[in-house]
């Protein structure tokens, strides 16, 4: 007996979940090591591009959004998206083991509250109607209420990108993680029309000749090397036991935007889902002040040293010395 649709979206859906989780701690190892070769990505350097981790976290990444992306092939949004969160309490599990991350007690019910928040909006969310080919889903992308939404998009991001990041990115995260999840929300209804694409071209009605087809190709590919380079700063700059869980309530909620005025799904809602979503949205809003309040900030390195952990004790290199430190003399 084979699996039903649903059940293959929903195995490739936790699947995507522990690839995703895992590789924000690979990248992170990765750009540790790559910090202590050169500049961090954290203010503009590229030396983790020669780092394995990073790219293994990279790979792993990958796999995880092509799992995550065929899932929404195979069962609807609303069953997909809410285990998303899996990779969350995967990621902070790791980084707890791996990276010596600690939550607060605080920090935890932070990171539940945001996940059962998350899950409450996602649940309630309206059904949204699927495109049969990607003329339709240009005829949707066109717009004006849509096309508002991205020329503000955009607006926003390209403000945060040239005015607010150079100011705050390296002492606020919700800067990085605005620009990750905004863009992340455009890439998801690009790889959504792409999705379509596919499986209609796999069942015999081609849509390669379509030249929407490759705009929205385009349009994603744009859209991931953005979300990467700045979730690389924010992971680089930030706890990853934070940036997660964050990270996944801004983009799970900005995507639900997303769909629901490109779609029109919010047409109809009765008053008990409107309800349902307004406590849901007010459940992230708590769990999100908890994580800010109860974060474990990362020690800061003095101009001209750089530090690094390899597993045992902290190394510092100042002025071309090596100090070997040990947890009790360097966390305190």
């Amino acid at each position: 007996m084979g699996f039903s649709e649903n059940t293959t979206g929903l195995v490739l859906a936790m699947v995507s979940s522990l690839f995703i989780g895992t590789s924000f701690i690979l990248k992170k190892k990765g750009l540790k090591r790559a910090a202590a070769a050169g500049t961090r990505a954290g203010v503009g350097g590229y030396t983790y591009l020669l780092e394995p981790l990073w790219w293994a976290g990279m790979i792993t990444m990958i796999v995880g959004e092509v799992s995550n992306f065929v899932a929404y092939i195979y069962a609807p949004a609303v069953l997909v998206t809410p285990l998303g969160a899996l990779s969350i309490i995967i990621s902070a599990v790791l980084a707890h083991c791996m990276l010596r991350e600690r939550l607060q007690r605080l920090g935890v019910v932070g990171c539940i509250l945001c996940i059962v928040g998350s899950v409450v909006i996602v649940i309630h969310a309206p059904q949204e109607h699927m495109p049969t080919s990607v003329q339709e889903i240009w005829i949707l992308a066109i717009q004006p209420a849509f096309v508002i939404y991205v020329a503000a998009t955009i607006s926003i991001v390209a403000a945060l990108m040239f005015h607010y990041e150079p100011r705050y990115g390296q002492t606020n995260m919700l800067i990085y993680l605005g620009i990750c999840s905004l863009m992340g929300a455009l890439t998801v209804v690009s790889i959504k029309a792409i999705g379509i694409a596919i499986k209609l071209t796999l069942e015999g009605i081609s849509q390669i000749a379509y030249p929407q087809t490759w705009f929205f190709l385009a349009g994603a590919v744009i859209c991931i090397i953005t979300q990467l380079n700045y979730l690389n700063r924010a992971l680089d700059t930030f706890n990853a036991a934070i940036v997660s869980p964050i990270y996944y309530v801004m983009f799970t909620t900005l995507t639900i935007i997303a769909s629901a005025i490109m779609f029109k799904d919010w047409a109809g809602q009765d008053a008990s889902s409107i309800v349902s979503e307004i406590c849901g949205f007010i459940t992230v809003l708590s769990g999100t002040i908890l994580l800010h309040l109860t974060r474990e900030q990362e020690p800061a390195n003095p101009p001209g040293n750089i530090s690094w952990y390899d597993g045992e004790d902290i190394k510092v290199m100042e002025d071309g010395h090596y100090i070997m430190l040990n947890d009790s003399n360097y966390f305190r």
